[in-house]
């Protein structure tokens, strides 16, 4: 297994992924794939879901935790979840650039994470570039939303079903659309 502390800096940095780098993502590819093959092709408890999570992040996950089977990720290792978060079935998460969930997060059926991004140069566009996604406390992303790299959702937000977010979300607001855009404040009562 590779040394994850190279991998999370490189990402943390921004900088294109290239050469070693790539060699790693196949690595933990390669680990992501056989793990959530267990998660996704037989009954898993709570528990053993949680004990399968912690393994495909390398990171103890909260016993609050919950995730509908099925889930997609080609790496793993990059997410970060808080406590009470919910994962419906068929969500996909890109991780490599890091995916940071706060408490009390709900994420509904069919959601996409994508925290890698490509050069725009047709001779350039197999250079990839890592941001993270960063999710606040208490947000609630309805089902089939895309959420792209470098994205912040604050605290209390909302994303309507459907959504491809492409610029950050203010705290206590609702964003729907593609792309999406803030039609609201959260309704408080």
């Amino acid at each position: 297994m590779t040394d994850l502390t190279k991998f999370y800096e490189h990402m943390a940095s921004g900088e294109q992924v290239k050469d070693e780098m790539l060699t790693v993502f196949n690595e933990l590819s390669q680990e992501a794939l056989k793990i959530t093959a267990k998660i996704n092709n037989q009954y898993n408890t709570p528990e053993q879901i949680i004990e399968l999570f912690s393994k495909l992040t390398a990171k103890q996950v909260d016993k609050s935790f919950r995730l509908f089977p099925p889930f997609y990720t080609d790496c793993g290792k990059n997410i970060t979840v808080g406590k009470n978060v919910f994962i419906n079935a068929c969500c996909k998460f890109q991780d490599q650039g890091g995916i940071y969930i706060g408490d009390g997060v709900l994420i509904g059926h069919n959601v996409t994470l994508a925290t890698l991004n490509h050069n725009e140069n047709p001779t350039k566009r197999q250079y990839i570039y890592p941001k993270p996604i960063k999710i606040g406390n208490n947000v609630w992303i309805g089902s089939n939303s895309t959420i792209l790299s470098g994205v912040t959702i604050g605290d209390g937000a909302i994303i309507g079903a459907g959504a491809v977010v492409t610029k950050d979300v203010p705290p206590n607001t609702v964003a729907a659309g593609v792309p999406a855009k803030i039609i609201r404040p959260v309704r408080m009562d």
